[in-house]
């Protein structure tokens, strides 16, 4: 990636949507994109080239969990976060600070050099600073390294939110100067909770700094959904036209939607396959929870116009079967279709900005979902 190469491409808009282009070192990302998360190297039982058969162009692993097991020293010897995971497409790490930041019972100090914790694996006292969390995402190799940054609850005071813009921007400076590995692009991130004051000023800070794309964090950390769609469509505003922007953490069928037509263009979060796991599916009907008795005898597929493999072979009650007798068939069959079915809602959402058709997409779409629900 050399400084002349355009990262982020706007191809079509409507609105505040927004359909592009995002070049990475191991190839481009066609934007809106959803980000599955493979938060220790491994997106839960799913195959890396079952990701890619599925439509993933992108693929979230935390440096948090890495730095502790096994090690970016390790991984970097045996030929960075692609080779070992086996993903040869881009690959976003986040910085570790939401672990830090929500993992609260594990803060022992914070102070304008980085934040001390203890580890969740062995409880030992541990500390990240940005100079830390570059260097990690460095070994890592990612594609996209995410600036550490401090991630307050939703209802923190007004004190605490204004400290963590100011430790944010703080660490920011220190974070875009560090090295970083070949064609690694930095990310940075925007707090200030659902205050427009603070959530400008950390936008305007971050924004001199010169990042190569901007994360909106902070959010979806518990405050009411009306709160983070206000928070998301006055904060995108705040950022460069021309730079990718990424919602931190949101994987439901009706937020995906509302934070694109509010000017997204990229976002992640466990949701498919820890849902999965869980034994539910997301379908057009709704989320239905395949334990329930009402599937037992139930012949059709998940979602009958489906091309995931577990549409195209199985039975939901076969499905059902599998979940209830907890085989590891099931659990991998659920994570694959909610994953495509997330995959493919957005890549229709992509095709609807690029036909100036958007609104009435979103509109039918939510209409079914709210249908299916009621």
């Amino acid at each position: 990636m050399t400084a002349k190469q355009t990262v982020f491409e706007l191809v079509a808009s409507e609105g505040e949507a927004r359909a592009g282009v995002l070049r990475t070192a191991h190839g481009e990302v066609r934007t809106p994109v959803f980000m599955p998360v493979g938060t220790k190297a491994s997106v839960k039982s799913v195959d890396p080239e079952e990701l890619r058969a599925l439509g993933a162009e992108i693929v979230l692993s935390n440096s948090y969990h890495l730095h502790f097991r096994p090690g970016e020293d390790l991984i970097a010897e045996l030929g960075g976060l692609h080779g070992f995971m086996g993903w040869q497409g881009p690959l976003l790490t986040d910085s570790g600070g939401f672990q830090v930041f929500s993992l609260r019972d594990t803060l022992l100090a914070v102070d304008e050099d980085g934040v001390t914790f203890r580890s969740v694996y062995d409880g030992q006292a541990a500390r990240f600073a940005p100079e830390l969390s570059a260097e990690i995402q460095r070994k890592l190799g990612s594609d996209i390294a995410m600036c550490l940054d401090v991630c307050p609850p939703a209802g923190a005071p007004r004190s605490e939110l204004e400290r963590a813009v100011e430790l944010t921007t703080l660490w920011a400076r220190r974070q875009r100067q560090a090295p970083r590995a070949d064609g690694q692009l930095v990310f940075g991130i925007v707090q200030g909770g659902t205050s427009e004051e603070l959530r400008r000023r950390s936008a305007s800070e971050l924004v001199e700094l010169d990042f190569d794309g901007y994360a909106l964090g902070g959010l979806s950390v518990g405050e009411e959904r009306l709160e983070l769609l206000a928070a998301t469509a006055f904060s995108a505003q705040l950022l460069p036209r021309e730079k990718a922007r990424y919602f931190m953490g949101i994987g439901d069928p009706e937020g995906v939607l509302e934070v694109i037509e509010r000017g997204i263009d990229m976002f992640d979060c466990v949701l498919p396959t820890r849902t999965a796991r869980n034994g539910s599916v997301l379908t057009w009907e709704g989320r239905l929870n395949l334990r329930n008795a009402r599937f037992a005898r139930d012949p059709r597929p998940l979602e009958e116009d489906c091309d995931c493999p577990a549409c195209g072979r199985f039975s939901r009650a076969y499905l059902r079967h599998l979940v209830n007798q907890q085989e590891l068939l099931g659990l991998r069959l659920l994570s694959l279709h909610n994953l495509r079915f997330l995959i493919r809602l957005v890549g229709e959402a992509r095709v609807a900005i690029e036909q100036g058709r958007f609104s009435g997409f979103k509109r039918e779409a939510l209409a079914r979902l709210a249908s299916a629900s009621s």
